[in-house]
């Protein structure tokens, strides 16, 4: 389990907007990208995060524009 000091460090790849925990997941308050956590460990890679639902690629993320990675 991620400690509530821990996750007031971690941040959206992508936009450095804050998470919250939901379950076995990360999720940026402003996009919506889910990352997994395996072993108490987050995978903070966005290729690798789930999409939020209706949302078909990385760029049409908020946090994606905000950081000009629309090139994924």
């Amino acid at each position: 389990m991620i400690k509530d000091d821990m996750l007031a460090l971690l941040v959206c790849p992508l936009g450095r907007a804050p998470l919250r925990l939901e379950g076995e997941s990360l999720v940026c308050t402003r996009c919506g990208l889910r990352y997994a956590i395996h072993d108490d460990i987050p995978n903070m890679l966005y290729e690798e995060a789930e999409l939020p639902p209706g949302v078909k690629s990385i760029a049409d993320l908020a946090c994606s524009r905000t950081a000009d990675v629309a090139k994924a």
